[in-house]
């Protein structure tokens, strides 16, 4: 069986030369078009230049000061320089309940007890007031976010 198929024979180019069609005559079958030229939108080139420097930038303060890796559930001490107390350095000591990874903006949460009361700070990893940071003790939690601290008071006691 066989099938005579006949298909409209337009030429598509996109160098801007015309390629011609070999049914009929070139200039009714072949359609010329334009080369398109692509635009990156610029936004997403801006979010990428950004991410490039913000990445420049915590690699240059790692360089600078020496800072260990810190996750929920790890035990640290922070020397933290209070630009409102004359610049003096408080010791900091609690358990991290949650990090927020965002580049030269990442956060930890430490929750901590003063006087009785559960207290909770938020520091950027990078921020030039914490003078030292130094894990004390390491325990292993299955969760990325500690945030059922809040309510056991006990967890908090020991430490």
């Amino acid at each position: 069986m066989k099938h005579n198929l006949t298909y409209s024979s337009r030429c598509f180019s996109t160098t801007g030369d015309s390629v011609q069609s070999t049914q009929g005559s070139p200039e009714s079958d072949c359609v010329v078009v334009p080369q398109r030229i692509k635009f990156k939108r610029l936004d997403k080139t801006a979010k990428h230049i950004m991410q490039i420097v913000d990445k420049e930038a915590v690699e240059q303060v790692t360089t600078l000061r020496d800072i260990p890796e810190i996750k929920p559930g790890y035990i640290v001490q922070l020397k933290v320089e209070v630009p409102e107390n004359k610049r003096r350095v408080s010791i900091v000591k609690g358990v991290v309940i949650a990090r927020r990874n965002a580049g030269l903006n990442s956060t930890f949460r430490i929750r901590r007890l003063v006087a009785g009361v559960g207290v909770e700070s938020m520091f950027p990893l990078y921020s030039p007031n914490l003078r030292e940071i130094k894990v004390v003790d390491k325990k292993k939690v299955r969760r990325a976010k500690l945030y059922y601290l809040r309510d056991k008071v006990n967890a908090l006691k020991k430490h």
